[in-house]
């Protein structure tokens, strides 16, 4: 899935992935979300993202 990327599509879905795990946490401490298992896929994609984009650059 992310292989077929460029690098500058990986870091605009990093910086896409962090400004939602952003706005989950705000919204966790305001009781708006229901689905708490969002945060934990949020991170994990965010941490394959990051993996890939470390691959490419050894």
């Amino acid at each position: 899935m992310f292989k077929e990327k460029t690098d500058k599509e990986l870091k605009e879905l990093l910086s896409a992935k962090r400004k939602s795990l952003r706005v989950f946490r705000f919204d966790i401490a305001g009781s708006k979300i229901k689905n708490i298992r969002e945060g934990r896929n949020t991170r994990r994609e965010i941490a394959r993202v990051l993996t890939e984009i470390n691959k490419r650059n050894l």
